[in-house]
């Protein structure tokens, strides 16, 4: 169940029910493809740095270690150890962004494993079972990404394929939560609109895809290339044509200004790798803009990363020691960047809610704004 407690303008604030608990929109979803966060962040450190949702890839997962096996330790829950909800993407982008030789049909997808070339099958039916298998919170529809840019014939046949796609994953997940031996059996299903920068297109999508009355709904197919102006737009005019009643995801999405613009167009869920892959190469997200710690400068900088943050590495260690074990080669300076990264989307996402809350939205997101643009010393 999704319930609005607070809007202002488009921005809403939200408290989405779930088999696994109750997740307070907007949220960022932690990105831990493989089941584990990039960075040697564990699951005791995500509940320490207020992280709602995890977010898991069926391709990943069904290519190793194999989401039946997943399901014979109990499920992805239990396997990784953490006890709140869990979003699984499709598998679709990776399908489309990592198989080097792939042929679509009607019936899904024929590629080849990105890691042993290995021919493989994906469609709808089987994207839905793999995610049974791993019983996730949240599941996701198995769509077409199409390519930036695509011809507008390409875009309307992807487009029409895709709604069909979810027709089947709603019929198949239907079905397999009927099951004695599912996982989740109140495994929820998220649709995805796509369309690419053809507003006229991605507005029939989500007017047809809101007919299915699903759980909730994202928009796929952005940040792919086209620019800033071009994503906001497209929130601007396909979100008003989604349900009010019902969680908006943005998927892949992004910078924290990416974030904060598009909170004010109505989206309630976000994902993204950029908190631990930048991490990952001493890229630290603050208030005032990112940081890189390999820069020279702050090789006897004793401050922490970012003063006033309250995560574990600002807590205790200062920029120098960091940028010194990144210069090592040392695990631990990118583990530290990471959790301080990932706390950082944590803790907007809390200043965000509360904005929301206290109807202050537009004020909160022009200060923050004009503070990610101002650089840190």
């Amino acid at each position: 169940m999704y319930k609005v407690v607070a809007q202002d303008g488009r921005a809403k604030s939200a408290e989405f029910h779930t088999v696994h608990g109750t997740i307070q929109t907007p949220v960022f979803m932690n990105v831990g493809t493989a089941a584990a966060i990039k960075g040697a962040v564990s699951t005791v450190d995500l509940n320490e740095i207020g992280t709602q949702v995890q977010l898991s890839n069926t391709y990943h997962l069904h290519l190793r270690p194999g989401d039946e096996l997943i399901k014979k330790m109990g499920g992805l829950h239990k396997f990784m150890v953490w006890d709140k909800p869990i979003l699984t993407d499709s598998g679709g982008f990776q399908v489309f962004s990592l198989a080097k030789l792939r042929k679509i049909e009607e019936e899904g997808v024929y590629f080849n494993s990105h890691i042993d070339g290995r021919k493989i099958f994906m469609g709808p039916e089987e994207s839905i079972r793999i995610q049974s298998n791993l019983g996730s919170t949240i599941a996701m529809a198995f769509d077409e990404c199409p390519p930036y840019p695509s011809e507008r014939s390409y875009m309307i046949n992807s487009v029409d394929r895709t709604t069909r796609w979810l027709v089947r994953c709603k019929k198949e997940l239907d079905r397999l939560n009927g099951l004695e031996d599912t996982v989740n059996k109140n495994q929820m299903l998220f649709g995805i609109n796509q369309g690419g920068t053809y507003v006229d297109i991605r507005i029939d999508h989500a007017k047809r895809i809101t007919e299915m009355d699903l759980d909730g709904y994202a928009v796929g197919g952005l940040a792919v290339g086209e620019s800033h102006e071009e994503m906001y737009y497209i929130l601007e005019e396909t979100v008003p044509y989604l349900p009010v009643n019902k969680p908006v995801y943005l998927m892949g999405v992004g910078t924290p200004a990416n974030i904060l613009e598009a909170v004010d167009r109505g989206v309630d869920f976000f994902d993204c790798v950029y908190p631990s892959r930048n991490g990952r190469h001493g890229h630290a997200y603050t208030g005032f803009g990112k940081i890189n710690l390999l820069n020279a400068k702050f090789e006897t900088d004793d401050r922490p990363i970012e003063e006033g943050c309250g995560c574990p590495a600002c807590r205790t260690y200062s920029r120098a020691y960091i940028r010194h074990l990144l210069k090592a080669k040392e695990m631990l300076g990118m583990r530290l960047i990471v959790l301080h990264n990932l706390y950082f989307y944590n803790h907007l996402m809390e200043e965000i809610r509360e904005a929301i809350r206290n109807n202050c939205y537009k004020q909160y997101k022009k200060s923050k704004l004009e503070n990610l643009k101002r650089g840190v010393e």
